[in-house]
């Protein structure tokens, strides 16, 4: 009779492990790495208006559509002196041989429930996301796929941005005008993850995956969502701080010009 007690005992307590295991397993998957958050609602709300948004396809199988001209909203040299949007360069920095800005038609296609991807790709050279104003985001390197210079970030202007050969403007590490040490949504990578500032929700600076994000909560994804940060290393001692190395955590979503 004892041992039928014991037996039948054994049985509850390996269930109820079981169904608590299972809990937390699903607890985990709330923070989303199987593409089970969307991120529509956010993508509408915190864009600004002159970027397009719209959206194709349902349920985990849709994708949203992102349109700008990818000119700032905000001062910089490269608007030229005379516009209303000019301030000066930072002390000791000069514009670069592409002194020009010109309008693009950008379209970021993302999905809206991102995926960790089975195999990881590198950001390459060009567009690898959009920040909330429609202007476009690098990574860390530069024409020839060569790791940024400190005489290329002496073009930066206070966003840590400048034009690319195709009179392109872009941001390359955080800036005046979307991040400055803080947990500010910036924009989303080409794999519909959302990139943020340095720090986290609670204020720390958050210790990151070999792709530069963590799972987590953000002011944005409450539930939780994989996302990434800004490097919290000063590039090359210049006060500027990558936006983005590495590969997508993600699989990217397609960016036309």
């Amino acid at each position: 009779m004892n041992k039928v007690k014991i037996s039948i005992f054994g049985l509850v307590v390996l269930a109820l492990s079981l169904h608590f295991s299972s809990c937390s397993k699903s607890s985990t998957g709330s923070i989303n790495s199987s593409g089970n958050i969307s991120i529509t609602s956010v993508v509408q709300s915190k864009f600004i208006s002159k970027v397009t948004i719209s959206t194709s396809g349902s349920g985990t199988n849709s994708s949203i559509t992102l349109k700008s001209n990818g000119l700032p909203d905000h001062n910089t040299p490269y608007w030229g002196s005379g516009n209303a949007l000019y301030e000066p360069f930072p002390t000791g920095h000069a514009p670069n041989v592409n002194t020009a800005m010109t309008d693009h038609n950008y379209a970021m296609t993302i999905p809206s429930n991102p995926d960790e991807a089975t195999s990881k790709e590198a950001t390459s050279l060009g567009e690898i996301g959009m920040a909330l104003n429609g202007v476009p985001l690098f990574n860390d390197r530069e024409g020839g796929n060569i790791p940024l210079d400190a005489m290329t970030v002496t073009t930066f202007d206070y966003s840590g941005a400048h034009p690319a050969p195709g009179k392109n403007y872009h941001y390359h590490t955080t800036g005046r005008y979307t991040s400055v040490d803080d947990a500010k949504l910036i924009g989303f990578l080409r794999d519909g993850f959302p990139i943020y500032g340095r720090k986290d929700t609670t204020g720390v600076y958050p210790t990151l995956d070999t792709y530069g994000g963590h799972f987590g909560p953000t002011q944005d994804f409450t539930s939780g969502i994989y996302h990434y940060h800004a490097s919290n290393v000063n590039y090359l001692n210049t006060g500027y701080y990558i936006l983005k190395a590495g590969s997508y955590y993600g699989t990217k979503g397609t960016f036309t010009n």
